[in-house]
């Protein structure tokens, strides 16, 4: 009897991943119903819908609701399925180049270097480098943090590299060093800060998705759509490099082309997020390592997977964040390291070495 009338191979996750998938879709149109509905506004879209059908749209009330779905809810719905989605695959692709289930862009300092790109262009933006800005346009800060994210990635991997072999101590003392610095260089630029930019700075820092709107969905969502596309082609290569870097290119891996795409990916990703949300971490540790415990570390289903959880996750942190502290609103950064901070020290807690 062959493998196929037998039933599945024991230990084959394959059915149980793809009913997952599935369950994801299902749970991010809920977490975007959710995100949708709520707010500290008394909005209320089946009334809006209603008016549309009745073709009564000169209503103060309805364009109130109209404005506040349409261009305050649904840009925010938008970036934060996308900046959810960008760090989780980040996360997976991260710990499959490094090898190392702690790799997480937030925790090794990338997050860092994003952001210290993003102050530089807020603080000098106007001044030093208004002509850098003229030629960018609105991609000015997504391009900075862009370009000092894929500096901290490269430094990062050169540093924690030896061989074919990732130190995770290496790693993290690599990541508290490159975010020292960075935060060293945001401190001057604080120093240097109008008091409009030194508030915004101080609220961007923290994370949030309060001042979603078109502009920074036009900026920011081609960016890291293409990043999580580029993503999703690596899922060969990612699986392969679990073996090591010789087994890979055994498998006909081009690995060094492999790394480049995957470093400038994640740099892209994470730049990209960091210029319109701030400091949003541990959703690339929470959401991998909760899926390779259901689903396994396949990354065909792992990065799809963790697309659809980290999108979910950080709509209903930012449905949280909204709501908790109405009608004010709290970081959103501050909901996912309540969540994440835990669950980091349980995974070092459970598995001093953990198995793939």
């Amino acid at each position: 009897m062959t493998a196929e009338l037998a039933g599945p191979v024991a230990g084959d996750r394959t059915r149980l991943a793809q009913l997952t998938l599935a369950g994801l879709v299902l749970l991010l149109v809920a977490a975007a119903a959710l995100a949708l509905l709520t707010g500290a506004s008394d909005a209320s879209l089946p009334r809006l819908l209603s008016a549309w059908m009745a073709g009564a749209t000169d209503d103060p009330l309805v364009l109130r609701d109209q404005l506040v779905f349409l261009d305050i809810r649904l840009p925010r719905l938008l970036l934060g399925m996308l900046i959810g989605a960008g760090l989780a695959v980040s996360g997976v692709v991260m710990q499959g180049l490094f090898r190392n289930p702690l790799a997480d862009p937030g925790l090794v300092g990338v997050s860092s270097g994003a952001s210290l790109g993003a102050v530089v262009m807020i603080v000098l933006g106007g001044t030093a480098l208004a002509p850098l800005t003229a030629i960018l346009g609105i991609y000015s800060l997504q391009i900075s943090a862009f370009v000092t994210g894929l500096v901290t990635t490269l430094i990062l991997y050169q540093v924690a590299t030896r061989g074919t072999q990732t130190q995770i101590a290496t790693m993290l003392l690599a990541g508290i060093a490159i975010a020292a610095l960075a935060t060293a260089v945001m401190g001057v630029m604080v120093f240097l800060a109008s008091d409009s930019q030194l508030r915004d700075f101080t609220f961007w820092s923290m994370g949030s998705l309060a001042g979603s709107n078109w502009q920074k969905v036009q900026a920011s969502g081609p960016i890291i759509l293409i990043a999580v596309f580029c993503c999703m082609l690596l899922t060969r290569g990612l699986n392969a490099l679990t073996l090591g870097e010789a087994t890979a290119m055994h498998l006909g891996i081009p690995v060094q082309r492999l790394k480049r795409i995957a470093i400038v990916a994640v740099a892209a990703a994470t730049g990209a997020a960091v210029a319109v949300s701030g400091g949003i971490g541990f959703i690339g540790i929470i959401v991998p390592h909760l899926l390779r415990l259901v689903i396994g570390p396949d990354h065909k289903y792992l990065l799809p997977a963790s697309a659809l959880l980290g999108a979910a996750f950080l709509l209903v942190a930012d449905a949280v964040a909204r709501t908790i502290v109405a009608p004010a609103e709290l970081p959103i950064g501050i909901v996912t390291a309540a969540v994440g901070g835990p669950f980091f020290l349980w995974i070092l807690l459970r598995r001093r070495e953990l198995a793939w």
